[in-house]
């Protein structure tokens, strides 16, 4: 029998390794994180599981339809008819998608992406007057359970089409600010003002010269925290920084401060790169609620902008007409008329 470090080596290539003869594939030790072994195993057929979450998905999805009210009083809420059976649509559709595709990894990854709301969903209606919080828990450990195996299966799949493992996010974002570069460096480097900009982050702490406490919402009102270190620091021009061992989030990121031609201001590029709980999932579920990473930075870059231009971010918070959140129409006019006459 191979030693252990054989096994290791043997399978770092597909980054699995068979420790004996029909024993289950485990991740090899080159791909762990931090050293720690992740025990979580697939030992199934995934095209044959994949077509079995797809009759659970028309069997669920029919009993939303068909019955609606008794799934209401089951749980406690009120009869949300229309949605519940818009609920069952969306699975039976789902359903249908996973057993008419061969290998169907990307309808398996929406339906986790309708299992998150569909947990959301039942952790609001537990604020429902007639609540059943007994029925509402049993509910919400099914479709956890449910959720698991569809990410698992989804995930073999994916990696059976050789999908692309790199669950990194990358993104890249430019405007120009009229104020010198001086100026936004040293806003910028000092840290504990990201907050006031970032919309998504709730605080930096500074704890040593170039080590700082970041702590941002994450999915479902939860929060996310990590460590980061400034790994490139030049005065005026660059920033650059990447977050420690054991993150929650793995993530790193740049911005760089150039002098716009003809004195017209600075010229602000950031790029961030971070890999989500949930890998590439992750990101998907976050475009499903209207927070994809890339218009998240370009709505932070905007803020900055009103910052250092105005002093203040314009909002039109509490306004008959206005928007919840982003900026006003007023402002959004006049970049755009300036970048018009530009």
């Amino acid at each position: 029998m191979e030693t252990r470090q054989e096994q290791i080596v043997t399978g770092r290539e597909q980054g699995y390794e068979q420790q004996e003869p029909g024993s289950p594939l485990r991740l090899a030790d080159s791909v762990h994180r931090n050293g720690q072994e992740p025990w979580l195993t697939y030992n199934g057929d995934a095209e044959q599981d994949a077509r079995g979450l797809g009759w659970l998905c028309i069997g669920l999805g029919l009993a939303a339809v068909m019955g609606p009210h008794s799934l209401a009083r089951f749980l406690g809420t009120r009869n949300h008819g229309i949605l519940f059976r818009l609920m069952g649509l969306r699975e039976i559709a789902t359903g249908i998608g996973i057993l008419t595709q061969r290998r169907p990894a990307e309808w398996l990854w929406a339906r986790v992406g309708g299992d998150i709301i569909d947990l959301i969903a039942l952790r609001r209606a537990l604020n429902s007057e007639h609540a059943n919080p007994a029925n509402i828990a049993i509910a919400t450990i099914m479709v956890g359970g449910i959720t698991a195996l569809d990410a698992r299966c989804a995930q073999e799949l994916s990696r059976s089409n050789g999908a692309e493992t790199d669950n990194t996010v990358k993104v890249i974002k430019t405007i120009l600010i009229n104020r010198p570069p001086e100026e936004l460096y040293r806003y910028w480097r000092d840290l504990q003002n990201l907050p006031i900009f970032m919309k998504n982050l709730e605080s930096v702490e500074v704890t040593a010269l170039k080590i700082s406490r970041w702590t941002a919402k994450g999915p479902a009102g939860a929060n996310v925290k990590w460590d980061a270190e400034i790994t490139d620091d030049r005065s005026n021009e660059y920033i650059a920084w990447r977050s420690l061992e054991g993150a929650d989030v793995e993530n790193s990121g740049s911005v760089r401060f150039e002098a716009a031609p003809g004195g017209r201001g600075t010229i602000v590029s950031v790029q961030m790169q971070y890999s989500p709980p949930a890998g590439v999932l992750g990101a998907t579920v976050a475009k499903i609620f209207g927070r994809a990473p890339e218009q998240e930075v370009a709505e932070d870059l905007r803020r900055f902008k009103q910052v250092m231009e105005t002093g203040e971010i314009i909002t039109t918070e509490g306004q008959p007409a206005g928007r919840s959140s982003s900026t006003s129409w007023k402002y959004d006019h006049t970049i755009r008329r300036s970048i018009a006459s530009s």
